[in-house]
């Protein structure tokens, strides 16, 4: 990641101003220290977009940052890690100075690299200065199994020995990801599949801070901190890592699925890439996110592969796809979710899920049945108390409403009729309403959770039709 501005222009641009300006150098893990303590200390917050790990994971990881440890988090798919590891990058200061052209990112106090020893010693104080943002101190690899240690570590550069250099000049090495990443934070994902050469390539790294390129023993002292992510099945034993690797590693953090289901919604509205102008009623979110923890804690499901986050966030996307759908083919003037678009979120969601073997050919029916579960959880808590019986009185005397992701909303309501109380239904299944007048969609996004809530509470009795139901006595 990059920062596109350019470093303010009042900054020192030489070893001298530098020195001069009061400049102090700092490792980077005593930067990192410093500035968690500093927000620690004024109550800012730490790591941003990170939700249900207050209690659990935040504190180790504090922990280990202090301490200045690198650090390996546990975790299975869609847990965050990335994400965190990514914020951890946000303790650096914003800008830091380099080293102007330094291949790794050279601090001018204390230059590295054999090409900027050689400047050093040739310029002096006069030495150029160039800034980096925090932005572009942050790498990242994927570690895949065709992932090698040129790539990490670095390689001879053939275009420089083209030029007449000899094969024993140190600068004619190439640099890989890690010494380029010098002086700020590296991450590893997948950490396992690296393979066992590449893996061995970072025990130097890890302890001596120092690199081997095809023979050359290059004194290069890294200042780096690196986080590696890896999933525990194949952190174990028994698993795909180099067991030395581990050692090296001064903390190990494990990471876990939202605890409470407001973290789990909370994850939903920040990550959820929803079509601009349509709306998801937070009754249908919580629908969803009961139904992400529903399927994380069935016995249908392989426990050790997990269920991502990233399972909820797509099934709120195809709520509001589906809602946008229906406005295109129907004229709807404002896109909203209601239950029959929930119709549509299992079977696009079976390529993320881990069935275990007894639930082979009948994975959709697994996720359709922990969806009305879900739905009728929210009921309960959303309505379980509010008084429906104005509603199912509609159908006592062999009333039925047709419903369906391409009827319209003004459709619905009119098929309905005058719903008594409507405006405390709202009130309890979506409380945003209250912050202005309730739009028809919103109304019957409403009307249409009430009725689907009393069909699974078998108040009423609902028939299956084409791209929807029929609500009845």
């Amino acid at each position: 990641m990059t920062h596109a501005a350019p470093a303010p222009s009042g900054l020192p641009r030489t070893r001298a101003a530098l020195r001069a300006s009061g400049h102090v150098r700092r490792t980077t893990t005593a930067e990192v220290r410093e500035n968690l303590l500093a927000r620690m200390a004024a109550g800012r917050p730490r790591f941003p977009g990170v939700h249900g790990f207050d209690d659990s994971v935040l504190p180790q990881l504090e922990r280990a940052l202090i301490a200045g440890h690198d650090i390996v988090l546990l975790g299975e798919r869609g847990q965050g890690k990335t994400r965190l590891i990514r914020t951890v990058a946000g303790l650096l200061d914003e800008w830091s100075p380099v080293v102007e052209g330094c291949p790794v990112n050279d601090h001018p106090f204390a230059p590295v690299c054999p090409a900027c020893l050689r400047r050093s010693a040739a310029e002096g104080d006069d030495l150029p200065v160039a800034w980096r943002h925090r932005d572009a101190r942050y790498g990242e690899k994927l570690a895949t199994p065709d992932t090698g240690t040129t790539e990490l570590i670095g390689d001879v550069d053939p275009a420089r020995l083209a030029e007449g250099r000899s094969l024993g000049d140190p600068e004619t090495v190439h640099y890989g990801l890690l010494p380029r990443a010098n002086r700020g934070v590296f991450c590893v994902n997948e950490l396992p599949d690296l393979p066992a050469r590449a893996q061995v390539a970072l025990f130097n790294v890890l302890e001596e801070r120092d690199l081997q390129v095809r023979g050359y023993s290059l004194r290069l002292p890294l200042d780096l901190l690196l986080v590696a992510s890896a999933n525990p099945e194949d952190y174990t034993s028994r698993g795909r890592i180099v067991t030395p690797l581990k050692d090296r590693f001064g903390a190990q953090v494990r990471t876990h699925y939202p605890p409470d289901l407001d973290d789990e919604l909370a994850l939903i509205r920040q990550e959820a890439a929803l079509p601009p102008g349509t709306t998801v009623p937070s009754h249908l979110l919580e629908s969803v996110a009961r139904f992400t923890r529903l399927v994380r804690a069935s016995n249908r499901v392989d426990q050790r592969s997990g269920v991502s986050v990233r399972f909820s966030v797509a099934a709120a996307e195809t709520l509001a796809a589906s809602a946008l759908r229906r406005a295109a083919l129907t004229g709807e003037e404002v896109p909203v979710a209601r239950v029959c678009d929930l119709s549509g979120v299992a079977a696009p969601l079976l390529g993320k899920v881990e069935f275990e073997t007894g639930a082979e050919g009948r994975e959709a029916s697994v996720l359709e049945t922990l969806l009305r579960r879900a739905v009728a959880e929210t009921f309960r808590a959303r309505l379980g108390e509010a008084d429906l019986e104005p509603l199912s009185d509609r159908f006592a005397g062999g009333g039925t409403v047709e419903s369906g992701d391409l009827v319209g909303a003004a459709e619905l309501l009119r098929r309905v009729g005058t719903v008594p109380g409507l405006s405390g239904l709202l009130e309890r299944a979506a409380p945003e309403s209250v912050d202005g007048p309730p739009t028809p969609g919103l109304a019957a996004a409403v009307v249409e959770f009430a009725l689907e809530g009393l069909y699974l509470e078998r108040r009423l009795s609902k028939d299956t039709v084409p791209d929807g139901g029929v609500y009845r006595f």
